[in-house]
């Protein structure tokens, strides 16, 4: 009698190979660029209250794109996660008394490689003025993520 059991074996392991070679793997952060294509705002730009402007990025992906987020808040305190080598000068330090703060998530279209994202931002009147950040998050239907960082004012 021969034994059965080493054939189902390696049988079971060659199978469990081949299966897990032909996964497609998306292993590429996606793109941002806010530099190109009327990209706004870029860092040092300005923006008044009481005013909207037109947030502009293209973005991609080798596989599929899946959302973005906008995370704008102040920077009074002179925190730092700008990704821009552009060098920014800041206002003296201030509490705040009523910043502006806007935290939101947009979707890309189903099957987007590349996709050039244009949102409407209105910033009230009586926001207090300064120093901002605006964090531009990515995320690729793999769940791959890139985040991009500018520091702009508010006048």
């Amino acid at each position: 009698m021969k034994p059965v059991l080493p054939f189902f074996v390696i049988l079971l392991l060659l199978t469990l190979f081949i299966s897990c070679d032909k996964e497609a793997k998306d292993d590429v952060y996606p793109e941002i660029k806010m530099d190109c294509c009327g990209g706004f705002p870029l860092n040092c730009d300005e923006v008044d209250r009481g005013s909207s402007f037109t947030f502009v990025a293209q973005f991609s992906d080798n596989e599929e794109l899946g959302a973005f987020s906008l995370d704008i808040h102040n920077n009074f305190d002179h925190h730092t996660h700008s990704t821009d080598p552009v060098p920014y000068e800041p206002e003296p330090i201030k509490d705040p008394v009523n910043p502006f703060r806007l935290i939101k998530e947009y979707p890309i279209p189903s099957g987007m490689t590349s996709h050039l994202a244009e949102v409407e931002i209105n910033i009230p009147a009586d926001v207090d003025p300064g120093d901002y950040h605006l964090m531009v998050r990515l995320t690729d239907k793999a769940g791959w993520q890139t985040l991009k960082g500018i520091s702009f004012k508010i006048r």
